[in-house]
């Protein structure tokens, strides 16, 4: 008498097994739209609120001259590349009041971010650069210089401190923060970027 084999015979998965998994790989594009506006708004706050927090973090490599990456700056340049010119001021100037609260409101860092998002909103609507790695690096780069010459400015008018001293240690922080803010720009732009790539074709 044979004894039937079931060797290489593929046993069947459940229909409700097979239902749940094709659930679970359901593409996002077919999620329901408030789901996929409460997961952008997730994604865009919680980015916020996690370069707030590593604006005073010093990981190793982050750090040059005891200054570190300027975070919101690379996230404002991040947001405003693809946006309107006004979009990009106002997430200039909500992120800037967001670090005055953590350090001080005078000077004010929402004036720099201010004008980060107006001209990367500008440069880009103009076409002037291709939107990839090297040239988001190189805004930032220029846009983080731009930032710390203004906020030292701001120090100078306020009089109580010597021009001299100010300039001289806003050269090194400039360079310092231009140099550390571009090298970091692709950790905060790819993600978010292609995040947002995602979402604008869902839209559409």
């Amino acid at each position: 008498m044979k004894i039937p084999s079931f060797n290489g015979r593929k046993q069947k998965k459940p229909k409700a097994a097979e239902r749940k998994s094709k659930a679970y790989r359901k593409p996002i594009a077919r999620w329901h739209p408030r789901v996929v506006q409460l997961l952008d708004l997730s994604v865009t706050v919680g980015s916020v609120l996690l370069c707030l927090l590593l604006l005073p973090t010093r990981f190793p490599g982050t750090e040059l001259l005891g200054i570190g990456p300027n975070w919101l700056l690379i996230w404002v340049v991040a947001w405003s590349v693809k946006r309107s010119v006004w979009e990009g001021v106002v997430a200039g100037i909500v992120l800037g009041l967001l670090q005055d609260a953590m350090t001080s409101p005078d000077p004010t860092h929402a004036l720099t971010l201010g004008l980060v998002g107006l001209l990367t909103g500008l440069v880009q609507k103009q076409r002037f650069i291709q939107e990839d790695f090297i040239s988001i690096a190189l805004i930032v780069f220029l846009m983080a210089i731009l930032a710390e010459s203004i906020f030292g400015l701001q120090l100078s008018l306020t009089g109580d401190r010597k021009v001299e001293y100010i300039w001289a240690y806003y050269q090194r922080v400039a360079l310092a923060s231009a140099i550390l803010s571009s090298l970091w720009a692709p950790i905060v732009y790819y993600p978010l970027n292609l995040w947002w790539q995602k979402r604008k074709a869902i839209e559409q």
